[in-house]
């Protein structure tokens, strides 16, 4: 290759990190998405060429959040037990107790959680749609109370959420398996059996929601009968490979092409979690009752087969003890899983659709791990830098997935 052309291509590639109006509408062009992830994504690129990351001080967070309170005219209120939460790759979380004077229920303590971006994270997520399906779905799932949201960054550095500490762990304590996020956590016999009933019910309940009766200002409709669904979906995956990456990658382009020439018609609108899988509940190790769903910064209104290829895959559960059968997110028998699925829902299951969604899954996994992780310690956007260089290590593992399932059907 000539002298030339790689200047040519570092050039393209460093316009990403400062990253001029007409790339930033290029990008809206060529990939339209859902008004608020449209908004996101704008906010991110026009922020880019800003200062990197520094530390936030436990006083300075504290400061923020005496100020969000008293401007809300939180009644008598006293904060105290401040101290930082860690887990997780994409959220800066600190944890406090909150006494004050509900005008509701009288005094009150509780313990609480500041839940808030970086200046640039593994995922560009918006903490309004976090905030309104943790509301929507209190009383039906165990999910924390949401109590109040910073989304346009009044008070804190970033959009912000604050909400009910949930009690529990993500795995048991005597296991040594779990991956970073809980991937591949082993619950052991015991636990399974507990686990995995509320597990499946929590799904079907999720996919089998009846939202008409709430208004989501951060989601989007999609028709039935449609492909909006899948190309919202896809060009959220495209956009953040094409604002993100540092250098061509053809497996990719070959990938985007059958993706949108493949695009599966929506039969059914379900609320989609985005991220449903161990390491994103927490339960009681002793009773072994879930008392809580985190991460709902991935849902939207769509197809409930990106959830179930989501969870499918097999980075996400493990083998049993003898090595004979493989447990969907460490809990339900492979073979059994989608029966009880249908069983438990009344929803049918697409074996096409899982393929199709199979395949968008790893191709935003790609654009996340070789692209984001890449481009976000770069330019040091993020408290987890190494943790992000960390999760690069996975893109030749899912590109070689990837480009089989490519051949299997071109």
């Amino acid at each position: 290759m000539s002298k030339d052309k790689v200047s040519g291509a570092e050039a393209r590639f460093a316009l990403r990190d400062n990253p001029p109006p007409e790339f930033i509408e290029e990008m809206r062009r060529r990939f339209p998405v859902e008004r608020e992830v449209d908004e996101l994504f704008v906010r991110k690129m026009q922020r880019r060429s800003g200062e990197p990351y520094h530390r936030i001080s436990m006083e300075e967070l504290s400061e923020r959040l005496d100020r969000m309170l008293t401007d809300l005219k939180v009644p008598n209120y006293k904060v105290t037990d401040t101290r930082w939460f860690t887990g997780g790759v994409s959220k800066i979380q600190m944890g406090f107790t909150l006494e004050w004077d509900d005008p509701e229920t009288g005094h009150r303590k509780e313990r609480l959680v500041v839940r808030m971006d970086p200046k640039e994270g593994s995922n560009t997520t918006s903490r309004l749609r976090e905030y309104e399906l943790l509301n929507a779905f209190e009383g039906v799932l165990p999910v924390p109370h949401a109590y109040w949201l910073d989304r346009d960054a009044k008070w804190f550095p970033e959009p912000a959420l604050i909400y009910a500490f949930a009690e529990g762990v993500t795995k048991p304590q005597t296991t040594q398996t779990g991956q970073v996020s809980g991937l591949g956590t082993n619950f052991g016999p015991e636990l399974r059996k507990k686990l995995a009933p509320q597990f499946m019910q929590h799904l079907a309940a999720i996919h089998t929601f009846d939202f008409t009766g709430h208004t989501f200002e951060s989601m989007e409709l999609p028709p039935v009968g449609t492909t909006h669904n899948t190309e919202w979906q896809l060009n959220r995956a495209l956009r953040i490979w094409e604002e993100d990456r540092g250098e061509d990658y053809p497996l990719m382009d070959v990938a985007a092409n059958w993706l949108r020439d493949n695009m599966p018609v929506l039969d059914y609108v379900s609320v989609v979690h985005g991220d449903f899988r161990s390491g994103n509940f927490l339960f009681d190790e002793k009773t072994g009752k879930i008392n809580a769903w985190l991460d709902w910064e991935r849902a939207h209104l769509g197809d409930r087969h990106r959830d179930l290829a989501w969870m499918t895959q097999h980075a996400m559960g493990h083998y049993s003890e003898d090595g004979k059968t493989y447990y969907v997110c460490g809990l339900v028998p492979e073979d059994e899983f989608y029966e009880r699925y249908e069983e438990i829902s009344g929803l049918k299951i697409d074996p096409k659709r899982i393929a199709y969604y199979n395949m968008l899954n790893r191709f935003m996994i790609i654009a996340s791990a070789r692209a984001t992780a890449y481009r976000v310690p770069k330019l040091g956007k993020s408290h987890q830098d190494v943790l992000l260089m960390r999760v690069t290590g996975i893109v030749p593992t899912i590109s070689a997935d990837l480009s089989k399932a490519l051949r299997e059907v071109i």
